[in-house]
């Protein structure tokens, strides 16, 4: 592993210092500024790796009118100017009320951006996601043709992706087109040929991410990332940061201080609870989505509940220190600044974290 220059260290150890007093601030008080609304969990596609299980529309999700209600709400009890909504599904695009819901939230005046996988995204549909305000959006593209299609269950899923993203860019109104990047142990060998196709196409950013512990990727241990496939992905960020390619690793983990403030803008914090929040497509209220959903985790129902009560006063287990309920964390020098690290890789059955990378990225 890497020695840090110890200058460098001083810098960032100071940095995370200060970050950890803020965040002790940020759990007594936090700011919501991401909203995540899964539409649905329909998806036309069967991605291996899929965190919240997506394939067939979920029992009882909320109709038009209750995600209408809910931006309304949401508006009276916010200053929505500094939330950006999230739209996230299965496949957002697979609900036939999509356009009616977003140009709804794009009237009340909401800013908001979107993953997809774009196999949906015809020109027609990139000029109507203009007109309905999307600001954002990230496509998921997970390797070369035939690795991305098998990965994702569909025939022709990389091809038609690849055109979504070409109309999304031909549009060129749009704030951001980012690609996202899911790298395990097999497709990692394909990083460098990948990489060649991102900086073909005039996208604002590629963000890199690695497999995780979650959803139905448990099912395939196998396909984990190595040590060796962790340490060459985030070298390989490092670097091409480093030529001027807007890549970055995305929020996932702690990373030591080799990394931290390499491999993205800014030094890690997971956001979930503290200024991330989602309405799941059942009505269900959590943090990230891609956290377990559990009796612990989901801290109420739209239907049930306004929005602003459950944001104000549930979330306990998300704005706390959760390494000091871990034996794995304790002693550790770097828990005050991992804090046991995210909350969609925390086991809640036995209170420690899932992935830890003191003893990968750093010592």
């Amino acid at each position: 592993m890497n020695r840090v220059d110890p200058v460098i260290a001083k810098v960032k150890t100071d940095h995370l210092t200060q970050l950890a007093d803020y965040v002790d601030g940020l759990y007594g008080a936090p700011e919501l500024r991401h909203l995540f609304f899964e539409l649905t969990s329909a998806c036309n596609e069967r991605c291996f790796h899929c965190g919240s299980n997506c394939s067939v529309p979920g029992k009882d999700e909320l109709t038009t009118d209750e995600f209408k209600e809910i931006l309304d709400q949401v508006k009276e009890d916010f200053d929505i100017s500094k939330i950006l909504l999230c739209i996230t599904g299965g496949e957002p695009l697979i609900r036939r009320d999509f356009f009616e819901i977003m140009n709804y939230a794009r009237n009340l005046g909401y800013r908001w951006g979107m993953t997809s996988n774009a196999t949906l995204i015809t020109k027609d549909v990139a000029h109507k996601l203009a007109d309905a305000g999307m600001r954002t959006i990230s496509v998921s593209i997970d390797g070369m043709p035939e690795t991305h299609d098998k990965l994702r269950g569909m025939p022709r899923a990389y091809e038609l992706a690849m055109q979504g993203i070409q109309n999304l860019i031909d549009e060129d109104v749009f704030d951001a087109v980012q690609v996202t990047s899911v790298f395990n142990h097999e497709n990692i060998k394909q990083i460098n040929e990948l990489f060649d196709v991102m900086k073909g196409i005039d996208i604002d950013s590629w963000r890199v991410i690695n497999l995780e512990p979650i959803g139905r990727a448990l099912t395939r241990p196998e396909l984990m990332c190595t040590p060796e496939d962790l340490r060459t992905m985030f070298e390989f960020i490092r670097q091409a940061r480093r030529d001027g390619y807007p890549v970055m690793y995305g929020c996932s983990h702690y990373l030591g201080l080799d990394f931290e403030a390499e491999v993205r803008d800014w030094y890690w914090l997971c956001n979930a609870g503290v200024y991330t929040a989602s309405i799941m497509s059942n009505g269900d209220i959590g943090a990230c989505l891609d956290i377990e959903r559990n009796p612990k985790t989901i801290q109420g129902n739209i239907r049930k509940e306004r929005f602003s009560d459950v944001w104000k006063n549930r979330f306990e287990i998300f704005r706390r220190d959760k390494s000091c309920d871990s034996s794995k964390c304790s002693g550790c020098e770097h828990k005050g600044f991992c804090r046991g690290d995210a909350y969609h890789s925390w086991d809640y059955d036995n209170d420690e974290p899932l992935v830890c990378m003191k003893g990968v990225l750093f010592d």
